[in-house]
């Protein structure tokens, strides 16, 4: 097994919360929630660490016929310091409702060696292909955060038939060259105009850098920082609408879906700033400002 020179690979090893904070474990109607370890073969062949959501009940791979567009899944990944809270730690509530409301498996897939493009977007593509063997998911919605623009844009170029879109939170332009090749899939930039990490100048230059062939939208959100943390609630439902309209689910979002979807499970800055520590989401120099 190889690595690459000071930077140690993630582990399983406090990989950070299961759920969001406002959800009793003992909830009947709770999403099934397992720490997993993704095997990626490269030079590097280490595991990637990850924590699977999935319905309470989930369809066998056998039941699943090629039209049913439940054999779909999303992928959430963080910034430079990797972890699984995401920005405004919105990664555990928003993986509990896509399993819950939409029926499909959700990963949030930390990175075994943070910050490497290259590296990074194997891990993407093997959580595709666990996904695939373990649920029959076929079509995939990515999420990116930070850096984790460069790996979904990557991906996304590499992967034409199984990423049906991308979202992309503060995302940052180095490493996104993968966007042009992305349309008319579409594309959802969410970026906080007070953003002192990333300028949501870089939103701004990716909406513009993807074109007119398909569907891009954007959504500055005025005194918000890089991890969206003043308006994360909106930021999660505005992906779960998102996520369900690209994967062909939005027959199923009603008001009461959207309702659920928009309840927030974590409450106050101050407990979303943990979520990210706890998360391991603020290293590696991954910062809110």
């Amino acid at each position: 097994m190889t690595s690459i020179p000071g930077k140690k690979p993630h582990t399983l090893k406090n990989i950070g919360p299961m759920h969001p904070p406002q959800v009793d474990p003992s909830t009947p109607k709770l999403c099934i929630a397992n720490k997993v370890n993704i095997k990626v073969s490269d030079p590097q062949d280490h595991f990637a660490p990850a924590i699977i959501h999935e319905p309470p009940i989930i369809y066998e791979v056998q039941s699943y016929s090629q039209g049913d567009k439940r054999t779909s899944a999303v992928v959430l990944v963080s910034g430079a310091g990797g972890g699984v809270s995401g920005p405004g730690g919105i990664y555990p509530s928003l993986a509990d409702k896509i399993a819950l409301l939409l029926s499909i498996p959700c990963i949030r897939l930390d990175y075994r060696i943070p910050a490497e493009t290259r590296i990074c977007t194997a891990d993407i593509r093997a959580a595709f292909d666990h996904l695939h063997e373990r649920y029959g998911a076929q079509k995939f919605l990515v999420v990116g955060w930070s850096f984790g623009g460069s790996p979904c844009f990557t991906v996304a170029a590499e992967e034409p038939i199984r990423v049906l879109g991308v979202v992309a939170i503060a995302s940052q332009v180095a490493g996104t060259e993968g966007i042009k090749s992305l349309a008319p899939r579409p594309l959802l930039l969410l970026h906080g105009e007070d953003d002192t990490v990333l300028s949501p100048s870089c939103s701004e230059t990716l909406f513009h850098r993807y074109g007119t062939g398909g569907d891009r939208r954007m959504r500055l959100f005025p005194g918000d920082d890089h991890g969206l943390t003043k308006n994360a609630v909106l930021v999660e439902r505005k992906i779960f609408a998102f996520a369900a309209w690209c994967l062909g689910l939005e027959g199923i979002v009603d008001a009461e879906v959207l309702e659920q979807a928009g309840m927030d499970l974590v409450h106050g800055r101050d407990e979303r700033v943990r979520e990210m520590e706890r998360g391991r989401d603020l290293e590696n120099g991954e910062k809110l400002f």
